[in-house]
C-alpha cells in the first residue's frame, strides 16, 4: 500500500526507489533489525537505580514492569562475574549447574503451594510453550491423548511463539500470522474484567460465579474429555491493562477443572515475582493451586534473559512415569542466567519487600485516584501492588472508548516519554480493537518521592493529551468515532 508520503515501501513489488529503501546508503541507518513499534528506538548508555539515561543525557524513570528491583544491582553484578568464572555454560543433556539447582530450591521453598518442579527458559514465551506441552504430556501419561483442547480467556497475551500466540487474544499481535500459524485447537471465554463486564447490582462473588458458568458452559460444550487445560492471567497484563479477578473467582476456576480433569496454568510473567504484593500472585486468590505457572519478566529484573515454568508435583509424577518431559532448549537452565535470577530473588524474597510492595502500592493507587479521577476521559484505575493501569473512554456513563485514530494513549507514553518517565501503553482495551490504557509499573525499590515524581508526569501528560484530543474534535479530524465496540448486554439480556 502506498506509504503517507505517496512513495511505494520496499515491501511492494515493483515499488519505487526499491533497491534504496531496502539497501540504504545512509551512513546512520541501523544493522539492528527493530520491531513494531519501536522504528527508531532511542538509545540507552546506561542505567542505574531507577533511571535509564539516554545517549542524549536525557534521564528517564523505567515504570515499565521488568525491572523488578532497580538497575545497576551490585550484589546482582557480582553474581553474574562470579557465576562466569566458575562456569558460563553447561550442556542441558548432560550437565545441570549449581546456579540452576539452587534457583530452583529459592523458588519452590513454600511446599504448601504444591509446586515441586521449575524448568528454566529464556523468555515468557518459551515458559507458557513449555506448560503447555507438559499439560499435554500430562494426559498422554494418564491415557488421554485426545486432550488438546485448550480454553484461554478473551483480552490475553501470553506471548509470541506459535503456541503462546494461539492462545493469546491480542489481536495486534496474532493479526500478521493467523492465517498462517493458528493451527492449534482454542477457545476462549470472558475475562474477569469488572469494569466492563460487572453489572453495577451484582456483587464481585456473583460477577465471579457468572464467570465461573460461563466458563464450565465452555468446557461442556467443547467436551471435557478433550479439554487439557484452562489458561489464564493471574492478573491481567498488557492486553486490558491489570485487570485483576474478582473475588473467589480463581477459587471456582480451580474447583472446576478439578471437577473434569483438566489442568490450571496461570501466566504470572508479567505479574508474578512479587510484583503485586505477593510473591505469587495467585497467592491472593484463596485456596488455589495452579498445575503450571509461568513466571518470567521478575525473575531476573531484567538483567539476563529467563523465564521458568513452575510444575505441580502430581503432573510431573504422572509425566516422569511416562519416560519423562520431551522438549528443550540450548540456553535452559543457563547457569549465568540462573545466577542473576537466584541474586535478584533474594532481594526481592527479602523480609520487608513484599510488605513494602503492599505499601507503595497503596500510596501508588492514592496517588492515581487523587490526580486523575474525575477526569475527563479517565475511565478506571485498577491495579495492585506495583502494578497498576488508567483505562480512557469517550464518554464515563456509556464506557465508549475513545476514537481509536488519535491513539490517546501511545501519545500519553510519548509525551511522558519526553518528560522523563517510562510507561506502558496499549490499544484494542476494550474489545482487542479499540480502547485505551496505560500501565505503570516501577521497581519495587522505587522511593515515595520518585512516586509522586511518576504520578505528577503521568497527571501532566494526561492534561496534555485531554486538551490535544478536545482541539482535534473541535478541528473536525475526529467526525467519526472509529470504533466496532459493542457494550455488554444489560440485566434484562443477560442473566447472572
Amino acid at each position: 500500500m502506498p506509504s503517507s508520503s505517496g512513495t511505494k515501501l520496499a515491501t511492494e513489488p515493483g515499488g519505487a526507489g526499491r533497491n534504496q529503501l531496502m539497501h540504504s546508503s545512509n551512513a546512520h541507518e541501523p544493522y539492528l533489525l527493530h520491531p513494531l513499534p519501536a522504528k527508531q528506538p532511542l538509545l540507552v548508555e546506561n542505567a542505574a537505580g531507577m533511571f535509564s539515561t539516554l545517549k542524549t543525557g536525557h534521564r528517564v524513570l523505567d515504570a515499565c514492569g521488568v525491572s523488578i528491583i532497580d538497575h545497576g544491582s551490585g550484589a546482582v553484578r557480582t553474581a553474574i562475574v562470579e557465576q562466569m568464572n566458575k562456569v558460563s555454560y553447561t550442556h542441558s543433556m548432560m550437565h545441570t549447574n549449581d546456579a540452576a539447582e539452587a534457583l530452583a530450591r529459592f523458588l519452590l521453598q513454600d511446599q504448601s503451594l504444591g509446586l515441586t518442579k521449575a524448568y528454566f527458559v529464556g523468555s515468557g514465551s518459551e515458559a507458557m510453550e513449555s506448560a503447555m506441552k507438559l499439560a499435554t504430556s500430562y494426559h498422554n501419561a494418564n491415557g488421554e491423548p485426545g486432550r488438546t483442547h485448550f480454553v484461554s480467556r478473551k483480552q490475553a497475551y501470553h506471548g509470541n511463539t506459535i503456541g503462546a500466540m494461539s492462545i493469546s487474544t491480542h489481536l495486534g499481535r496474532k493479526a500478521p500470522y493467523v492465517t498462517a500459524f493458528n493451527r492449534l485447537d482454542v477457545s476462549h471465554v470472558s475475562a474477569a474484567y469488572a469494569y466492563r463486564g460487572q453489572h453495577a447490582d451484582k456483587t464481585e462473588v456473583q460477577y465471579a460465579a457468572r464467570l465461573v458458568r460461563e466458563l464450565e458452559a465452555e468446557f461442556l460444550k467443547v467436551g471435557p474429555h478433550r479439554v487439557a487445560a484452562f489458561v489464564a492471567e493471574t492478573v491481567g497484563g498488557s492486553t486490558a491493562g491489570c485487570i485483576t479477578p474478582p473475588k473467589t473467582y480463581f477459587e471456582g476456576v480451580r474447583r472446576i477443572c478439578t471437577k473434569y480433569g483438566l489442568l490450571l496454568i496461570l501466566d504470572e510473567v508479567m505479574c508474578g515475582s512479587g510484583r503485586t504484593g505477593t510473591y505469587f500472585a495467585f497467592e491472593a486468590e484463596g485456596q488455589v493451586q495452579p498445575d503450571l505457572v509461568a513466571i518470567g519478566k521478575g525473575l531476573s529484573g531484567g538483567y539476563l534473559p529467563i523465564a521458568a515454568t513452575l510444575v505441580r508435583g502430581r503432573v510431573y509424577d504422572a509425566i516422569e512415569s511416562n519416560g519423562g518431559f520431551v522438549h528443550g532448549h540450548t540456553y535452559q537452565a543457563h547457569p549465568v542466567g540462573c545466577a542473576a535470577a537466584l541474586a535478584v530473588q533474594k532481594i526481592v524474597r527479602r523480609v520487608d519487600m513484599l510488605s513494602r510492595c503492599k505499601q507503595l502500592g497503596a500510596l501508588l493507587e492514592n496517588l492515581l485516584k487523587q490526580s486523575l479521577q474525575g477526569s475527563k476521559y479517565v475511565g478506571d484505575i485498577r491495579g495492585r501492588g506495583l502494578f497498576w493501569a488508567v483505562e480512557f473512554v469517550e464518554d464515563t456513563n456509556s464506557k465508549q472508548p475513545l476514537d481509536a485514530m488519535f491513539a490517546f494513549a501511545n501519545k500519553m507514553r510519548s509525551l511522558a516519554h519526553e518528560h522523563g518517565v517510562a510507561i506502558l501503553s496499549g490499544s484494542g482495551t476494550a474489545d482487542g480493537l479499540v480502547g485505551d490504557h496505560i500501565m505503570l509499573a516501577p521497581p519495587l525499590l522505587i522511593t515515595k518521592r520518585e512516586l509522586w515524581m511518576l504520578v505528577s508526569i503521568v497527571k501532566l501528560v494526561y492534561v496534555q493529551a485531554e486538551t490535544a484530543y478536545d482541539e482535534a474534535k473541535v478541528r473536525g479530524a475526529n467526525k467519526a468515532i472509529t470504533t466496532t465496540y459493542q457494550p455488554p448486554q444489560t440485566k434484562a439480556s443477560q442473566h447472572c
